[in-house]
């Protein structure tokens, strides 16, 4: 027995809500089942809520690396762009190693006054400071200084293009001839698999058809109501929403191709013939890191736009990662991607922005054009028009906001337009409600008929989950061929029937509204740890046999395992020997050391308290001088 079941066999289910004490519960669309499995439902039109867990840097299953130093710089007078430029560039110099990392420059404490935009188009490269804080004497300020070029980004990792992942190895166009691909599938077949190989990278394209437009009735854009303008206000055209995914190939039978990351809308080929071609990977640039620094963009006044507009972009570029910065004074967007994949944002401020209260302005975290498997997690914004939004249309899906807050918003984190696709926010958390005067909407799932450009059905196959938007409002509505959901929410309403809502369209799936005791407590770090699993990840002993496990000490899965804040650690030792148990995070930093030193023969019990730390998954491994056992663990707090 493992998991959610062990839990209930133990009799401390209830450690999960030790804070309010109420009767944990589940939901009906995805819960554990007998055996401690996630086990999903779904509705007549195969909807189904998704697997989230492939978002974040190389897809959740590797740490962030802590890459070495091989470059320092301290500040210069007057403007540091170049200097920084070319440090960067004898940084790439160095050399790549065999996981592709090359090396970090190291920017120490102060101001670097910026008046151009800084360039981290190099495999490999992290750019890493000393802190993110105000004090310059212990911190890592970028100063962006000037509006040369207007609206520019002061920071950039990645190739820096918008390719929308269209550049093809020629000859390798393949129709889909699966009837219908669902919502979380990860298999389909084509006409002829001899030419893929186990490891492409391929890229899954739906056109958008006259047949599937109908389907999705024009996009829903109401372009025909009082209200819309005649003159820029239409529905959907053929040609202009393809549904696209970037993937990697884990399998191929015959002609049946598995990939690794699921779908996240249906492919109907009675609507749209979908077909497959390998990427070319033109300008791709990968792990690319920015780390422990102030991005200060300079205004005269909270309104002011004679600025940078953007801290930093995450374009044409592929597992990278920002973690543990602050941008400040932007007006459209303090870290934004697009045409990229499989990225971490972790532990960043996008606060003070600097701008009218206007379209197209204060998108604290936005996941622009051709992002996928983005992860934003422990994040916090304020001020922000939408601070954590996907802006990117179809090109955009599998985009987590995990355990993020957000104070004094004027509208709402939200799908922003043209069907974005399977949009998860996770423990999402607004902590002052809407502002007096504004619309109380704080997060959209739904349809913004002809807002923007014809913004049309926002989001599809969206979850929002264990979501907080105070005394707010969170929307939900259900776009035709697709759902979206809102799952032990909280708020004033959770609704998507009118006069809350914009436009009117059938409500979204809504359960446990205002009901504490969500059980997972977090969807996204549920789905990470069943996907990974959580039995032994490695075993040596040079003297055991190839496949054989070794006996001499065996390590027990921890208990109760996912766990909020403790949990208990157990091993047995069968030969006297030096022991030691220590938690490691995935990036393989030590977290603990929970034992160390000879041991006798016998079973021993400790326990560790996470609670100085944040929720993820960790090891836990047992070493002695011949042997080395580990397992996950999941600390959901």
């Amino acid at each position: 027995m493992n998991k959610i079941g062990l839990l209930f066999s133990l009799g401390i289910f209830a450690v999960f809500n030790f804070v309010n004490a109420q009767a944990p519960w589940s939901s009906e669309r995805v819960y554990y089942n007998e055996k401690g499995v996630l086990e999903y439902t779904k509705d007549t039109l195969h909807n189904r809520i998704p697997d989230f867990s492939y978002a974040g840097y190389q897809n959740g299953e590797a740490g962030i690396p802590n890459v070495p130093v091989v470059k320092t710089i301290s500040p210069v007078e007057g403007d540091n762009t170049d200097h920084i430029q070319d440090a960067l560039f004898e940084v790439a110099l160095s050399g790549t190693d065999e996981n592709g990392i090359t090396g970090a420059l190291l920017l120490e404490a102060g101001v670097y006054e910026i008046s151009g935009t800084l360039k981290i188009n190099f495999n490999g490269v992290v750019m890493r400071g000393v802190g993110d804080g105000t004090n310059p004497e212990s911190n890592t300020v970028i100063k962006a200084v000037g509006n040369s070029p207007s609206r520019r980004t002061v920071l950039v990792a990645g190739g820096g293009g918008t390719t929308y992942w269209s550049d093809r190895v020629e000859g390798t166009r393949q129709d889909i001839v699966t009837d219908s691909v669902f919502v979380g599938d990860r298999t389909f077949e084509i006409e002829d698999a001899s030419g893929y190989a186990v490891g492409d990278n391929i890229i899954v394209y739906h056109p958008c058809s006259e047949a599937w437009l109908v389907a999705v009735d024009s996009g829903g854009t109401h372009w025909e109501e009082p209200g819309a303008n005649p003159a820029e206000d239409f529905p959907w055209s053929p040609g202009s929403q393809p549904i696209v995914f970037n993937r990697y190939i884990k399998d191929i039978a015959g002609n049946t191709i598995t990939f690794g990351v699921p779908v996240y809308n249906h492919l109907i080929r009675e609507l749209s013939q979908s077909y497959i071609y390998k990427y070319a990977r033109y300008g791709i640039r990968t792990k690319i890191g920015i780390e422990n620094m102030r991005i200060q963009i300079e205004s005269e006044h909270p309104t002011d736009e004679d600025h940078a507009w953007n801290g930093i972009d995450l374009f044409q570029v592929e597992d990278a990662w920002v973690r543990n910065c602050t941008v400040t004074g932007f007006a459209r967007s303090g870290v934004r991607t697009n045409t990229a994949t499989r990225i971490t944002v972790e532990n960043v401020n996008a606060i003070e922005p600097a701008s009218g209260i206007d379209g197209g302005r204060r998108y604290n975290f936005n996941a622009y054009t051709a992002s996928q498997q983005i992860l934003f997690k422990n994040c916090h914004a304020n001020k922000g028009r939408h601070a954590y939004m996907s802006n990117g249309m179809s090109w955009t899906s599998g985009i987590v906001f995990f355990d993020c807050t957000s104070s004094g918003a004027y509208a709402s984190s939200e799908g922003h337009r043209r069907w974005s696709m399977g949009l998860l926010y996770d423990n999402v958390k607004e902590l002052d409600g809407p502002r007096s005067g504004y619309n109380p909407r704080m997060l959209g799932l739904y349809n913004r008929g002809y807002y923007g450009s014809s913004h049309g059905w926002g989001a599809a196959h969206s979850v929002a989950w264990n979501t907080d938007v105070a005394d707010g409002y969170l929307i939900v509505q259900q776009p035709p061929t697709a759902q979206n959901y809102a799952i032990g929410c909280f708020g004033d309403r959770v609704t998507g029937e009118e006069p809350y809502t914009s436009f009117p369209e059938p409500e979204g799936y809504i359960e446990g509204t205002n009901t504490p005791g969500l059980e997972p407590r977090s969807l996204y770090l549920a789905q990470l740890g069943q996907r990974i699993d959580t039995t032994i990840v490695g075993i040596h002993d040079k003297d055991a046999p190839v496949g054989t496990v070794p006996e001499k000490m065996r390590l027990s899965q921890n208990f109760p395992n996912p766990f909020n804040a403790e949990t208990n650690i157990e091993f047995s030792v069968n030969t006297p020997d030096d022991i030691s148990l220590k938690v490691y995070d995935l990036s393989g930093r030590e977290v603990a050391t929970l034992w160390s030193g000879f041991t006798n023969t016998g079973t021993y019990t400790v326990k560790w308290d996470g609670t100085s730390v944040s929720s993820g998954v960790y090891l836990v491994r047992l070493q002695s001088n011949m042997q080395m056992q580990t397992r996950r663990m999941i600390l959901l707090k």
